[in-house]
């Protein structure tokens, strides 16, 4: 393992140690732990990851959830890896000359955070050619290319987001001459087997998919970790232990990213960052639902396998891709592939109908060949949308997930697919709306009359995100809310 530039052996550390952990052994105290669920960011480090071109791309992610045994061979950047107090890196600087810091605790989380985005290949050019002129300096983007969206998840407690902002969009571009610039051109570290024996369990990184799963079948209570932002907080919060964990998320049969005639092939450990950027541009509605999903700290690990394989009914991904119609593809040891329509994949509360032996191969969509053409002004084409109430609008569990794909053909809802989340024990598809939608104009009256229906699907709960009343209320609302936007129509047709 590199850290900082030095080769530090990893040994010693138990199976269910991380990275956070390991660090500030090492004596460097800069990444903090904050919430110990990757919702502060205050444990941000950059990790070296395969990039275009054969190069490297400086990643930030949440050392508090990362396994440290799943950085053997890799390598990591901290806070102090950018610069000392005697020759700070750029980013420093500018935290410090904007008044970014008070406390200081949350600092070096962002401080890593901006330095990714600081590298990031593109931001050059969109600064170049304008697309973030200097009137969008007000919003989420500076003149110089920065995208706030790169900080979301990065929480400051006192010194108020400001000149943290002010930092980022004073930032210049990387000198020619800066190490990490320079490392950017040369290859990521490969990933590297890995089988540690400790008294807490067993951490093991097999070299193919194929030893995955013969360890998935062999070994009681062997669990596949992937990007682990949902297991890492059971590690922390709950103290949870397996007696095998199996690293899934380098395996290269799950990484691919495949389209084919009128389908994508999602592999299940396609960090989410890279379907947003992949994927989203063919496909509307994950566009809509990515920045959405968590912060982009927790999105460069997070994967669609991980997010079904948990079975959460209250997984932002479940519902979008019951709205798209998809099918997971489920591999074994010993029984080859099966394909299971994601309608029927949910048996329950955190249940599924994927066996313990198996792993989420890949996530197939059907790709619509005009997604969203000629609906403005004609009354034809596809509608999609996500709407998520949460507390906050970024970085937060829903309370209430609604997806929404409808065909409409010269003002008639030709197909409909509605994917609901938060309203019962598992991700489901709302039939009875979808039914009173079918086959009938696209207009206000038609609109009325399926969102009474929606408002009665699902059996939603109070809890402390909300209550029964409000959740059902909220989908009462989510079809007017979607007619608003996509127009009337009958209108549109006359």
């Amino acid at each position: 393992m590199t850290v900082n530039g030095r080769a530090v052996p990893l040994v010693g550390a138990v199976a269910h140690a991380t990275a956070l952990e390991w660090l500030r052994g090492l004596g460097l105290t800069g990444a903090k732990e904050g919430c110990a669920e990757g919702e502060c960011g205050a444990c941000a480090v950059l990790l070296a990851t395969e990039g275009p071109d054969a190069g490297t791309v400086w990643t930030p992610v949440n050392a508090c959830l990362l396994p440290v045994h799943a950085l053997d061979g890799q390598e990591v950047v901290t806070s102090e890896g950018l610069g000392s107090p005697d020759d700070l890196h750029p980013v420093q600087q500018q935290l410090a000359a904007a008044g970014g810091s008070q406390c200081g605790y949350c600092t070096p989380g962002f401080a890593c955070a901006m330095a990714a985005e600081f590298y990031r290949a593109d931001r050059g050019a969109k600064a170049a050619s304008g697309e973030h002129g200097p009137a969008a300096a007000s919003g989420e983007h500076g003149a110089n290319g920065f995208d706030l969206h790169a900080i979301g998840g990065n929480l400051c407690r006192c010194t108020g987001y400001r000149p943290i902002r002010d930092a980022a969009f004073g930032l210049g571009m990387p000198s020619p001459d800066d190490p990490l610039r320079a490392r950017s051109a040369e290859p990521a570290p490969p990933p590297v087997s890995t089988d540690v024996r400790a008294d807490d369990g067993r951490f093991v990184r097999p070299g193919t998919l194929d030893e995955a799963l013969r360890l998935l079948r062999d070994e009681p209570g062997a669990l596949p970790v992937a990007g682990s932002t949902d297991w890492g907080v059971d590690v922390n919060l709950r103290a949870a232990r397996a007696p095998v964990l199996v690293a899934i998320e380098r395996l290269p049969e799950l990484r691919a990213v495949e389209f084919s005639a009128g389908v994508v092939e999602v592999g299940a450990a396609v960090p989410l960052s890279e379907i947003e950027r992949s994927v989203g541009p063919q496909v509307p509605l994950l566009a809509q639902l990515l920045p959405q999903f968590a912060s982009r700290l927790i999105r460069n690990r997070a994967t669609l396998g991980g997010n079904l394989g948990t079975a959460s009914p209250i997984g932002d991904a479940a519902p979008a891709l019951l709205a798209l119609g998809a099918s997971v593809v489920l591999v074994s040891a010993d029984g080859g592939e099966r394909e299971v329509d994601l309608a029927g994949y949910f048996t329950g509360y955190r249940t599924a109908v994927r066996r313990r032996d198996e792993l989420i191969r890949t996530v197939r969509i059907p790709v619509p060949p005009h997604p969203g053409a000629g609906r403005a002004g004609t009354g034809t084409g596809r509608i999609t949308a996500f709407h998520k109430i949460a507390k906050r609008r970024f970085d937060d569990i829903s309370s209430v997930a609604v997806a929404f794909a409808l065909d409409v053909d010269h003002g008639v809802v030709t197909a409909a697919r509605i994917g609901l989340g938060g309203v019962a024990a598992t991700p489901l598809r709302a039939y009875a709306t979808e039914q009173a939608l079918h086959g009938r104009r696209w207009n206000r009256a038609t609109v009325a009359a399926a969102s009474a229906v929606l408002q009665r699907e699902g059996t939603p709960l109070d809890d402390h995100r909300a209550s029964a009343a409000y959740r059902a209320r909220m989908l009462g609302t989510a079809l007017p809310a979607l007619f608003a936007t996509s127009g009337d129509a009958e209108e549109a047709t006359a």
